[in-house]
């Protein structure tokens, strides 16, 4: 094969190769890793109010149902001293 033409192959950088070559952080790459972290931060944030609101939540529930049993007592009360206040006066007129 003597009527062929040799190929010599010169070495060229590929995109592979050159996205696996450890260089200086390009300004895309510093970009990317401060979205990183404020994603990080953010998803931080996002969890401790869901905490926080799951708590507050939880106090409301609390609360309305302490007020719901003092308003049951706070009229249990007012009959009884409406009561005790009809007796006086029925007392009352009778002396």
């Amino acid at each position: 094969m003597s009527g062929l033409p040799t190929l010599t192959r010169t070495p060229v950088s590929h995109y592979i190769d050159r996205m696996q070559k450890k260089t200086e952080p390009s300004v895309i790459d510093q970009e990317v890793t401060r979205l990183e972290e404020q994603t990080e931060i953010l998803l931080a944030a996002i969890d401790r109010l869901m905490k926080e609101n799951k708590s507050l939540r939880a106090q409301q529930e609390s609360h309305a149902t302490e007020r719901a049993a003092l308003i049951e007592r706070n009229d249990m009360v007012r009959n009884r001293v409406e009561a005790i206040v009809t007796r006086l006066k029925s007392l009352e007129s009778g002396i």
